[in-house]
């Protein structure tokens, strides 16, 4: 799908504010609110556009650790590893990786005995190597688009 400079400036201010209404990225891009909501939409449906999200500050939930978990998986387990994944609360991210382990888990955890209990549990697929982060200087953000 072609994507022109608008449909650019679009998803710059939908990814830095997706609450911004129709009516304020249409004063910013110079075109009418259901041109822009027709952009949208289209950007939604060509896949583009997956979803809104709210940037939620874990630490004042409570949820003060934060880790990365490597998780070797054997091929033939991820079948059962995937779905098993996603029913795990404290899981933000889980990402299929190269190198000596297969998967890469972040998630976000209140005590250090949840995060015990899901390596534990996760030991059942596989060697694990966990790494608690003491800060993060670059958050989730949007890319530049060329």
């Amino acid at each position: 799908m072609h994507i022109d400079e608008i449909d650019q400036k679009i998803i710059r201010i939908l990814a830095k504010d997706a609450r911004t209404s129709a009516k304020e990225i249409a004063a910013q891009v110079f075109l009418s609110s259901p041109a822009v909501a027709n952009r949208i939409r289209r950007l939604e449906e060509e896949g583009i556009i997956t979803g809104y999200h709210a940037q939620v500050n874990y630490v004042q939930l409570g949820y003060n650790i934060k880790a990365f978990i490597n998780l070797e998986v054997e091929p033939k387990d991820k079948k059962d590893f995937y779905p098993y994944i996603k029913k795990i609360p404290n899981v933000i991210e889980c990402s299929c990786v190269t190198g000596d382990y297969s998967m890469l888990i972040e998630g976000v955890f209140r005590y250090t005995e949840e995060l015990d209990h899901l390596i534990n549990e996760l030991q059942r697929f596989g060697r694990t190597k966990t790494l608690m982060a003491f800060s993060t200087s670059v958050e989730h953000r949007p890319i530049p688009l060329a």
